[in-house]
């Protein structure tokens, strides 16, 4: 699969194993309705049918795993989309990221973690798909539902976790909390809290690759940047020039647009003149694509050659990931916005079991494989717990570490001490 540059314009179709075959017969009749809520007529407008047609719909190739098997069961493994090696690495990584995040919800209701906390149950297809692709090097920008992003990325499931409890041994020694995951040595660039904000951060890390590779003539510099957002945030001016900056100086980095269908409690179609976030890529002359984000191998699919032409130099691609998240907005929201039949539909949908049947059904690995890396990651998040409730809170003095350039005369007083340390310097104030 390749997204020609002469095919801006249109919806760049989806390379699949049944597009491979002798027949070439699509999975998808483009004019009958798909079962992704998502892409129903309120959402699908017209079928594309040609490119005088400005406001036709793209050919749609929302296609579950599931309707992959029906249309055509692989005859032998040269016919598979991933070797049984990957699959169990997607496996693997998913399981983790859902497993983690259900701890989360038993931990943030027992009093472990405080504030606002996100999390990523039904959208792991998107997070695996995509980064499980990259390499050490390359770098990822989160939102604040950021957790699992961190762990694709490699960062250890206890570090993830003592930073949700607060603690020292955290991947930001207990200061950044649920929405701002940062790891240096993973090059996670951070969650962020405001959406939009970490696109800009996105496309300098992109830019910043390629000076180095152009100006600097750092040859093996071929780093690639993925930031992920939200539907809601496509409505932002980050948004837009940021595409604008990275088609213009054909930046490194893969806009990866996580559109699970609402921004908190607003529906992605009330919020949007054209819910088809995919064509903003054309409009600034990039690959704009749409793609099943609740199918990972879909998803890895279109990773591969987004994150290809970045590496190759050929510049960014948008990427919109039509998924859906199984939780309220944060733990604190109560769902009660969403139709329980919308929330039953994507049930059906988990990604993390259509892959599950897909490894199963191709004969690539076994039942007590599976159950096997399930019991391990149990374990993985079992210890990450323990590890962060015996971990240490920071001392008051890390209060304004990290925070200013130079804290002398505010947070440092004279004789180089924390001024927080000194009896002193609450007097006159209210203790909260």
């Amino acid at each position: 699969m390749s997204f020609a540059t002469t095919k801006f314009a249109h919806h760049i179709p989806l390379s699949t194993t049944a597009a491979r075959s002798n027949d070439h017969k699509p999975f998808l009749d483009p004019f009958k309705a798909t079962p992704f809520l998502g892409s129903t007529h309120k959402f699908r407008f017209h079928p594309l049918t040609n490119s005088n047609h400005t406001n036709n719909h793209r050919r749609s190739a929302v296609v579950a795993v599931s309707d992959v098997l029906k249309a055509k069961k692989p005859k032998s493994t040269s016919n598979l989309l991933i070797t049984k090696e990957e699959g169990l690495e997607l496996y693997e990584d998913m399981v983790l990221g859902r497993a983690f995040e259900d701890m989360c919800a038993q931990m943030y209701y027992r009093g472990k973690m405080f504030g606002f906390v996100h999390l990523y149950n039904g959208q792991e297809a998107v997070s695996t798909g995509f980064i499980k692709l990259l390499k050490k090097e390359d770098c990822v920008a989160s939102t604040y539902r950021d957790h699992v992003h961190a762990l694709s990325k490699g960062v250890p499931a206890r570090a993830v976790m003592s930073e949700l409890f607060g603690k020292t041994t955290g991947c930001c020694r207990g200061q950044g909390g649920s929405m701002h995951m940062f790891s240096s040595e993973h090059n996670v660039l951070g969650g962020f809290a405001f959406i939009g904000e970490g696109i800009p951060v996105a496309t300098g890390a992109a830019f910043s690759s390629k000076y180095r590779r152009e100006v600097l003539k750092e040859a093996d510099c071929d780093h690639v940047t993925v930031a992920f957002f939200g539907d809601g945030t496509c409505n932002n001016g980050q948004f837009f020039e940021c595409l604008n900056m990275a088609a213009l100086w054909k930046l490194p980095i893969v806009f990866v647009v996580e559109n699970n269908l609402w921004a908190i409690g607003m529906s992605h179609l009330r919020a949007t003149s054209d819910p088809e976030i995919w064509k903003k890529g054309p409009a600034f002359g990039m690959p704009g694509v749409h793609i099943d984000g609740m199918d990972v191998l879909k998803v890895r699919e279109v990773a591969k050659e987004a994150i290809g032409r970045a590496r190759r130099g050929e510049g960014p691609t948008l990427v919109e990931c039509e998924t859906y998240r199984f939780r309220g907005h944060s733990l604190a929201d109560p769902d009660e916005l969403r139709d329980p039949a919308e929330k039953a539909h994507y049930a059906t949908r988990d990604p993390i079991t259509a892959l599950k049947k897909y490894l199963i059904e191709n004969n690539l690995v076994s039942e007590p494989e599976l159950k096997a890396i399930e019991k391990k990651i149990d374990e993985v998040v079992e210890e990450a717990v323990e590890f962060a409730d015996e971990s240490p809170h920071p001392g008051r003095s890390q209060l304004l570490e990290n925070v200013f350039a130079d804290p002398k005369g505010f947070g440092i007083g004279p004789d180089g001490r924390y001024r927080c340390e000194d009896p002193k310097f609450t007097e006159g104030t209210a203790h909260v």
